[in-house]
């Protein structure tokens, strides 16, 4: 059954360029009605300009669609919240957000200043709580809502000489995991987009060859079904170049140790069964590791 959005409305961040304006263009072609945000920058955040979020809202609209343009910064709450008072003013809902701006300040530690992590820490992740909070009264009220996070394998793997983008970006696989509960009652869905693709952001960090396979649409496909009436809830959704794959936070059984003999060489020499994956699961709420734990020690006895 095709994927549609008709009479929705959706809100794509950093919809200027790449991803985001892949993303922006899909979605109104389905049929939504798209505020196209994006403050204009630099790859680095630096500058800003209008001209590309218009360009975007241009195209949609020659297609026959609707769109508005934003400049909000995202990383200012009060900026976002003008952009979604504009969307409502317009349309009178908002069924999707799409959390896709983004900037790369990318140096290794040592040399990075703190004030380059501050700045990627308050794009990626604050910029996605300032979103999620401005449109979260708004879908909860209607009984509806999908929000996509966009993170990174730099956050759930590491990457080197990105240490800000990756702490930003495993920061909001944190966040979805609380909101997708906090959300169940309302029909909001948040799930996680881990986009590989050739943007201006991967410039010079993949060879020529394979860039050929790296296309926005590839991604957006993926991005699309996260943000669709029947998606999934708390999925990282991993797209690109053709592949798509879920990355799964998983916890191992592990061992127990009696009150006397839980001391730290007695961890350190059960470190090989700690390691051993057999019986790991996938847990969705916090609470379920404290019972595993206190599951073990009444079983033994405690």
């Amino acid at each position: 059954m095709k994927i549609e959005f008709n009479n929705r409305v959706a809100i794509v961040t950093g919809a200027g360029a790449g991803l985001g304006r892949s993303h922006a263009i899909e979605l109104a072609k389905r049929g939504a009605k798209v505020v196209v945000n994006d403050l204009g920058g630099a790859a680095d955040g630096t500058g800003g300009s209008m001209t590309p979020a218009q360009e975007v809202a241009d195209t949609i609209i020659k297609a026959g669609g609707e769109a508005i343009v934003s400049g909000a910064n995202v990383a200012d709450y009060a900026q976002v919240e003008t952009m979604v008072g504009e969307a409502m003013d317009k349309w009178g809902r908002v069924d999707v957000l799409v959390n896709n701006a983004g900037i790369l300040r990318d140096k290794s530690f040592v040399k990075m200043e703190l004030k380059d992590f501050q700045v990627v820490m308050d794009v990626h992740l604050m910029g996605s709580v300032n979103c999620t909070k401005a449109v979260w009264d708004i879908m909860r009220d209607q009984g509806y809502g999908r929000i996509a996070m966009t993170t990174s394998s730099s956050g759930m793997y590491g990457n080197f000489g990105q240490a800000n983008y990756g702490a930003a970006k495993a920061g909001l696989v944190g966040l979805m995991n609380t909101l997708c509960i906090e959300g169940a009652k309302y029909d909001i869905r948040i799930n996680a987009l881990s986009p590989v693709a050739h943007t201006r952001m991967t410039e010079g960090l993949i060879p020529e060859e394979a860039l050929k396979l790296l296309t926005p649409a590839s991604v957006t496909a993926g991005l699309i079904t996260l943000v669709a009436e029947n998606s999934p809830n708390r999925t990282i959704l991993c797209a690109g170049a053709g592949g798509y794959a879920r990355t799964v936070i998983t916890e191992t059984d592990g061992i127990y140790l009696a009150p006397a003999d839980q001391t730290p060489e007695n961890v350190m020499a059960g470190m090989d069964k700690i390691n051993d994956t057999a019986g790991a699961q996938e847990f969705t709420q916090g609470f379920q590791q404290s019972e595993k734990f206190v599951g073990k020690a009444m079983a033994k006895g405690g």
